[in-house]
């Protein structure tokens, strides 16, 4: 059973509280929802990230302001995210990041709008894994960072198309990508960002990944 509460909103740049409830859990996200919209990006935190990510609620405010809904959730409660074993469980993580979509699929105010996913770290598998299980129903992927090679086996299947945003001094997480991009069959494409490590952190890296994450979600909206 999915539910979900508004408990919080903000004027300007409108950010809902909401709770999912997933299978006996509570699943907290932010939603954003701006006007004129047509496509909703989910994200899929990274192990040890939350839905309060700085990087990933930089990107989402980018995303509002070019007329683009976000949603960011955390799929694991914070007891969860303390086992190491569990941050790294890629089919749980998809199991609820596919219940998150079903979510949205039912609610009055997203129903009607294309779904993107956006992935950090471990979340980026999770998101792959989901677009290769509902294949025609999610518009597009973006991996920041990602572990998309944790998802090795059904990138094969992922028709929607397929971002892989990378730092250029990442070095190890680069070549997994890079061997992941090779078992992608779909529409596909991978940046590497000079000069950025894992959390894209240095001058200019994180602005580049919203433009590039924003353009990718428009035009495969």
């Amino acid at each position: 059973m999915l539910s979900a509460l508004i408990i919080e909103a903000k004027g300007g740049n409108v950010k809902n509280t909401i709770k999912v409830q997933c299978n006996g859990h509570l699943l907290d996200g932010i939603l954003r929802i701006p006007d004129d919209v047509k496509e909703i990006v989910l994200f899929a935190h990274g192990s040890g990230s939350s839905r309060f990510s700085p990087r990933n609620n930089f990107v989402a405010d980018i995303l509002y302001e070019n007329h683009l809904a976000s949603l960011l959730i955390d799929l694991l409660s914070q007891q969860e995210d303390e086992v190491y074993q569990t941050r790294f469980d890629i089919d749980l993580l998809t199991e609820r990041l596919i219940a998150v979509i079903r979510w949205l699929q039912e609610q009055p105010e997203t129903k009607n709008l294309k779904i993107g996913l956006f992935g950090a770290s471990t979340g980026a598998a999770a998101a792959l894994q989901a677009a290769a299980l509902m294949k025609d129903e999610i518009c597009a992927v973006v991996s920041r960072g990602g572990r998309p090679d944790l998802a090795m086996e059904k990138l094969p299947l992922v028709t929607a198309p397929t971002l892989l945003i990378v730092g250029g001094n990442d070095f190890g997480v680069i070549e997994l990508n890079q061997s992941a991009y090779k078992r992608l069959r779909g529409t596909k494409k991978i940046e590497i960002i000079a000069g950025a490590t894992h959390l894209f952190e240095e001058a200019g890296c994180l602005e580049e990944v919203a433009k590039l994450s924003t353009a990718w979600f428009q035009k495969h909206a």
